[in-house]
């Protein structure tokens, strides 16, 4: 029976958990994910657990913090003056905005505090400072 390896293009069924045991993210009602093992595709804890695996099979990963989406960097907080923001942008906490960084990329961020005079935008990943846990079913290689 075929196993995976890296450089297999695989697609996956998965169901992400927190510590809490809720649900972040699913692919049960949608179609499997698709990506390249070791390609960097996903997040290195789920991408490591792969290899071996037939098609059919199913476990579960433990993903510490460093092999998921990182620890919570401070630095990716920043505040703006809240008159820097264009006045026709609701502000809402939790809310998530595209902001364009200095090489003109586009960045994710979420509104984390807000005063009258700054809006506090945070560009750490929801999940960043998370275990995670994946139920995975690997659905086919090639």
């Amino acid at each position: 029976m075929t196993q995976v390896k890296a450089g297999d293009n695989v697609r996956i069924h998965y169901t992400g958990t927190l510590k809490d045991g809720s649900v972040f993210d699913s692919s049960e009602s949608a179609e499997p994910l698709e990506f390249v093992v070791g390609s960097g595709q996903i997040i290195p804890g789920l991408d490591i657990a792969l290899p071996g695996m037939s098609v059919g099979d199913k476990k579960t990963v433990e993903v510490p913090v460093d092999q998921a989406y990182g620890p919570v960097e401070p630095a990716a907080r920043q505040a703006v003056p809240r008159k820097d923001i264009p006045a026709d942008i609701p502000l809402d906490m939790g809310m998530q905005l595209q902001v364009q960084t200095p090489d003109g990329q586009a960045m994710a961020v979420t509104v984390v505090e807000l005063s009258d005079d700054e809006v506090v935008l945070d560009a750490n990943h929801p999940l960043a400072g998370q275990d995670l846990t994946f139920a995975i079913e690997l659905v086919s290689i090639g």
